[in-house]
C-alpha cells in the first residue's frame, strides 16, 4: 500500500471520478494507494479540508496557511493549536518560506508566520509540513532557531540539493518526493533520492499540481503517486513493493499511527 503524503483533495477536480471524494479515493485505491494526507493552505477552507478527513477513514488532514497566501485570517499560535487539536488533524502546515516572487528582505511577515506554525507544532507535538522555494538558508535557520527538531516533520515536494536534504534530516525531518522526481531536468534531485536513507523518504502528489511524467501538464490526482513511487524505486535500484512498504512505514512512524 502507498500513502500520498501530501495532496489537496479539496482542489482536485472530482468530475472525472463521479463528482465525489470517494470516487477520487477509490480510483487511487485501484493503484494501491490506501492513505491520504489532505493539506490545508488557508484557514478559510480548513473546515472543508477537515470534513474530508472526518468523512473517510483513509484521509487525515493538516491545518496551516501557505507562505504565499496573502489574504484571509493570519494564523496565530493559539488558533493553530485549537484547530490542530481536532480529530484527524495530524500535522501543522503547509508552512515555510517562498521567496520566488518576492524579495527575501521584504518577507518578515512570512518568517513570522513560519515561526508561529513551528511553535504550534512543538506545543502540540505534531509534525510540521514545510514548503521552501528560493529560501533554503532562511528556512533551515528558522527551523533550527525554533527548535523544530522537537516536532520533526516533512520537507514536502523536495526539489533542493543533497546538502539541504542532509541538513534537514539532521533536524529529524523526512524528505518527500513528488512528480518532480520524474521530470527530465531533475537529475540532481534523483541523486538526492539515491542517497536518502530508506527510513527518511516519503512520496506525494501535491495534487492537483505537478503531475508526474507521462501526465506532466495535466491535472494531478492521488492515484498518480504510484508513478512517483515507481520512479523512486527505479532510481534506488529496488522493486516497487520495497518502496511502497518503506514509505508507508515511514509515514506511520512519523505521525505515530502505529
Amino acid at each position: 500500500m502507498l500513502i500520498d503524503s501530501h495532496c489537496h483533495l479539496d482542489k482536485v477536480d472530482a468530475a472525472p471520478f463521479g463528482g465525489s471524494l470517494s470516487g477520487i479515493l477509490d480510483a487511487a485505491a485501484e493503484q494501491g494507494v490506501g492513505g491520504f494526507l489532505n493539506v490545508c493552505i488557508d484557514l478559510e477552507h480548513f473546515d472543508t479540508v477537515h470534513d474530508m478527513a472526518l468523512a473517510d477513514e483513509r484521509v487525515w488532514c493538516s491545518v496551516g496557511v501557505h507562505p504565499t497566501t496573502t489574504e484571509g485570517e493570519e494564523p496565530t499560535v493559539e488558533r493553530l493549536c485549537v484547530l490542530g487539536s481536532q480529530e484527524r488533524v495530524i500535522a501543522i502546515g503547509e508552512t515555510g518560506l517562498d521567496y520566488y516572487r518576492i524579495e527575501g528582505d521584504t518577507a518578515d511577515w512570512q518568517r513570522q508566520r513560519f515561526r508561529n506554525h513551528i511553535r504550534a507544532a512543538v506545543e502540540l507535538g505534531k509534525p510540521l509540513i514545510v514548503h521552501t522555494r528560493s529560501a533554503r538558508e532562511d528556512t533551515l535557520r528558522i527551523l533550527k532557531e525554533e527548535g523544530a527538531h522537537r516536532c520533526r516533520g516533512i520537507m514536502h515536494c523536495f526539489a533542493e540539493d543533497w546538502e539541504t536534504a542532509s541538513r534537514t534530516m539532521d533536524l529529524g525531518f523526512v524528505i518527500s518526493f513528488s512528480g518532480i522526481l520524474t521530470f527530465k531536468s531533475a537529475e540532481e534531485l534523483r541523486e538526492v533520492a539515491r542517497r536518502v536513507p530508506e527510513d527518511a523518504m516519503l512520496v506525494e502528489t501535491d495534487s492537483p499540481w505537478l503531475a508526474p511524467v507521462p501526465f506532466r501538464g495535466k491535472p494531478n490526482h492521488p492515484a498518480l503517486v504510484r508513478h512517483v513511487a515507481e520512479k523512486l524505486a527505479e532510481v534506488r535500484g529496488v522493486d516497487f513493493d520495497t518502496v511502497a512498504l518503506q514509505t508507508t512505514r515511514n509515514f506511520h512512524h512519523l505521525f505515530s499511527l502505529v
